[in-house]
């Protein structure tokens, strides 16, 4: 059995937390604010991010980092994607060089475009760190809802390590070699489901969402190619199984988030509406932005940045990805195909 330390206390560090109690784990749970970490003792819940959900007893609570750090195999990763290079560096004081990181986050960091994988070895260089992505929302799997994940990392070993620890009966772990295409997939469809949110927002119905889910993953696996991703990734769990999930589920923040501003709500309006991290809004800066250093063409990324930091209309906005200029659907093979014309 292991020791496992999860370093956050939002929704899915404690569905990661009991589903591994629950397996027979010796667990420790860093709580950032000690109000909450005092709650989650006393109430063996966590009433702001899980209620309803029992904490089991070998979940060990503590606000205390170092305390959280030393003694486990490995340290699991569980902050918003901003947040992870800061919480890495606070870390590092305490991490020895073989403890294994595996994170949890799905974004990309605005200043340096770098995901999160690249920013854990830029800061604890000699650990081996893994990432798990897929479609899971942490609600269903505090409640032992069955689940299918991706963990990846560079060594094929260390995916298969992970793949062992964190494999339940209910919680289905697959391996895939392509770092990239999965931290990049779990990052990029928040994007997709903003659109997705906002589009039953303006009240459209399944017609538009189709298009703009099969359209999305299309200039996702774009993005994708350009930084070094496999297209296949994007065919897998923690590609289109990941926008299925975030642009159809009520779960999904970033879905609800775009319903309100679908609805008309300002982006302001509606972050200072939850407590929870929104990871589509930060990230659609970031995929804009490389998307313009790649010279990538995403024409939805791009009408969802406009609404989100140009104040675009939303509705203008849908009128120019309807009418922009005429194409194949796959121009991969356009050219093949055409010979056939």
């Amino acid at each position: 059995m292991y020791n496992i330390s999860i370093i956050g206390a939002g929704s899915w560090g404690t569905a990661v937390a009991v589903m591994l109690a629950k397996k027979g784990y010796d667990v420790k749970q860093w709580v950032r604010r000690q109000e909450l970490c005092n709650s989650m003792k006393e109430t063996k819940e966590n009433l702001t991010y899980m209620p309803g959900v029992v904490l089991p007893n070998n979940i060990d609570i503590s606000s205390d980092l170092e305390y959280c750090c030393k003694g486990s195999e490995i340290l699991v990763i569980a902050a918003p994607s901003h947040a992870v290079r800061e919480v890495v560096k606070n870390i590092k004081p305490y991490v020895n060089d073989s403890q294994l990181i595996v994170n949890l986050a799905k974004g990309i960091e605005n200043e340096s475009l770098m995901r999160m994988s690249q920013i854990i070895e830029e800061i604890l260089p000699a650990n081996k760190n893994a990432v798990l992505s897929g479609p899971c929302h942490a609600e269903e799997v505090a409640r032992d809802i069955p689940t299918a994940i991706v963990a990846s990392a560079r060594e094929k070993q260390t995916a298969e390590y992970i793949q062992d620890v964190f494999m339940t009966p209910k919680f289905r772990v697959y391996t895939n070699p392509d770092i990239i295409g999965v931290e990049l997939g779990g990052a990029l469809k928040n994007i997709i489901a903003l659109g997705a949110g906002i589009t039953d927002g303006l009240g459209f119905g399944d017609n538009t969402k189709a298009a703009l889910m099969t359209r999305g993953i299309v200039e996702i696996s774009r993005l994708g190619e350009s930084l070094g991703a496999k297209k296949m990734t994007f065919a897998g769990l923690s590609g289109i199984g990941d926008l299925i999930v975030t642009c159809t589920s009520m779960h999904s923040r970033n879905r609800r988030a775009g319903i309100a501003i679908g609805e008309g709500k300002s982006l302001e309006e509606v972050l200072g509406g939850t407590s929870m991290v929104v990871e589509g809004v930060r990230t659609t800066k970031s995929a804009y932005d490389l998307a313009v250093k790649m010279g990538i063409e995403m024409p939805i990324t791009q009408e969802i940045y406009n609404v989100l930091y140009q104040k675009a209309d939303v509705k203008n906005s849908v009128i120019n990805l309807m009418m922009r200029a005429k194409t194949h659907e796959s121009e991969d093979i356009a050219e093949i195909l055409s010979l056939e014309w």
